[in-house]
């Protein structure tokens, strides 16, 4: 569900239950009479912690190296060094010409990779023709685009979980983070570089990557206490020290099953988790507060 119609659900909707995360460690019921109005609301402290929120993007792994070997003669091949899926170190013999031009009747891998096709004995080659296709799959590279009202969150070195279609997880870091974006998506490219000298990890394979960003001062909250002030700025209402109700803008840092994580508010503060909807900005509470 797209996160604006949540926060709108979030705000419409009475949530008559939520969860406690913890992070309250004071409850406090307050009475209210002022100007006739008989009514409650419920105070906690809201103590924030260190935060790192995470990009969660559609990925795809990319062979560090894919090349077309070609014959530099013409001739038939009378002999193939591999076969298909093989795995081939450096000047490994792919095909043998027969030709006259001696020096040139062997075709060589340029480097160690994988086989992924190979002409077959008897085929004729022009020159310039593709003997083998070999690929290098050590390291893999994982490949994503992230939007570019994301792209100041992330950056070069920052933890990344790679989960495979196959249900494979594999840990690593960001390695790369595009200065341009696309002219059409407006999208930035981003790798993370994987060793995987065994082969493991096949090429053009889907995945997820969670890029955990850097981490930032946050409060967890219940959706439920979120408001609206006039402009239609969405927010929370505390309780100042002086008793005086205060509406403040907040920014969701992420929006978990389990509830916000929001900054833009002060480090320590007492939210009103009940009632905040029958109390307005800058309402003196009159009566006294007693720990419940």
């Amino acid at each position: 569900m797209n996160q604006n119609v949540r926060i709108s659900l979030y705000i419409v909707i009475p949530i008559i239950f939520w969860m406690l995360s913890g992070i309250f460690v004071e409850e406090k019921e307050v009475d209210i009479d002022d100007q006739n109005l008989s009514t409650s609301i419920e105070v906690k402290e809201s103590i924030p912690q260190f935060y790192s929120p995470t990009v969660k993007l559609k990925a795809t792994s990319s062979s560090e190296r894919r090349v077309e070997v070609r014959a530099k003669t013409t001739g038939e091949v009378v002999e193939i060094g591999a076969k298909e899926g093989d795995f081939v170190a450096k000047d490994t013999l792919l095909c043998r010409l027969g030709i006259v031009e001696l020096n040139r009747t062997e075709v060589k891998s340029p480097f160690g990779g994988y086989i992924e096709s190979i002409v077959k004995p008897g085929n004729f080659l022009d020159r310039g023709q593709v003997c083998a296709t070999i690929i290098d799959l050590d390291p893999i590279k994982f490949i994503a685009e992230i939007p570019e009202i994301k792209i100041a969150d992330v950056k070069v070195g920052q933890k990344v979980l790679i989960e495979l279609i196959t249900g494979e997880k594999i840990e690593g870091k960001l390695s790369f983070v595009s200065k341009s974006a696309s002219p059409q998506t407006k999208t930035f490219r981003v790798e993370s570089e994987i060793d995987n000298t065994k082969g493991l990890i096949k090429d053009g394979i889907t995945s997820t990557i969670t890029i955990k960003t850097d981490p930032i001062l946050s409060h967890k909250i219940s959706p439920s206490i979120l408001d609206l002030d006039d402009s239609g700025n969405i927010g929370v209402k505390i309780l100042t020290s002086e008793n005086i109700v205060k509406f403040i803008p907040i920014f969701i840092v992420e929006d978990l099953e389990d509830g916000l994580w929001i900054s833009g508010i002060p480090e320590k503060v007492d939210l009103i988790v009940k009632g905040h909807g029958f109390v307005e900005d800058g309402q003196k509470i009159l009566a006294g507060l007693d720990s419940i």
